[in-house]
């Protein structure tokens, strides 16, 4: 997983992009190395989040932010009734589930982003009260809120992790480096 993000090639606007997104999913991938189920369910902080919700929730947010550009509904529709949901695990759904569907979305996003003619494309924003009515938005934007939708979950992701035992940022990086070694 991405701990640094190299200098883009000349001009790769969307490679430098894309890149600092791999670097933030990395860092939310690394909050959950060497948990079990139920560590990854615990929540052990004030707030009701666990890392396997957050895993969950940030591929699905993904998946519904390139659903929406692409003018598609999303793969999960969330009301009222369901939007707990987002941030647990349910059913049959495990870390390792997650992962692999993140592992999916990620390869969908990248693509869309790498053949859509122009990052100032544009699409509208969904009708919800914190959206401004008939607002669009470019690709670009759509990749720099991915960014920062998803370093404000590797942050709480660091938080969580830390809580449970201890493990900083910096220790899942030298234990993953040591696993792919």
């Amino acid at each position: 997983m991405v701990t640094h993000v190299r200098a883009e090639a000349q001009g790769d606007e969307r490679g430098a992009l894309l890149s600092f997104l791999a670097e933030q999913r990395g860092g939310v991938r690394r909050s959950v190395l060497g948990l079990t189920e139920e560590q990854a369910a615990a929540r052990p902080s004030a707030s009701e989040l666990s890392l396997g919700g957050l895993l969950k929730h940030v591929a699905e947010v993904e998946q519904t932010w390139i659903a929406r550009a692409k003018g598609e509904p999303p793969a999960v529709h969330r009301d009222e009734s369901d939007r707990h949901e987002c941030f647990v695990l349910t059913g049959g759904e495990t870390v390792a589930s997650q992962l692999a569907y993140w592992t999916e979305v990620a390869a969908r996003t990248e693509a869309f982003v790498r053949a859509v003619p122009s990052l100032n494309d544009t699409f509208p924003l969904p009708d919800a009260p914190w959206f401004p009515p008939d607002e669009r938005v470019s690709v670009r934007w759509l990749c720099l809120h991915l960014i920062r939708e998803t370093a404000r979950h590797a942050g709480h992701a660091d938080i969580i992790r830390e809580s449970l035992d201890g493990a900083s940022a910096w220790d899942l990086v030298a234990r993953e480096q040591a696993l792919s070694a």
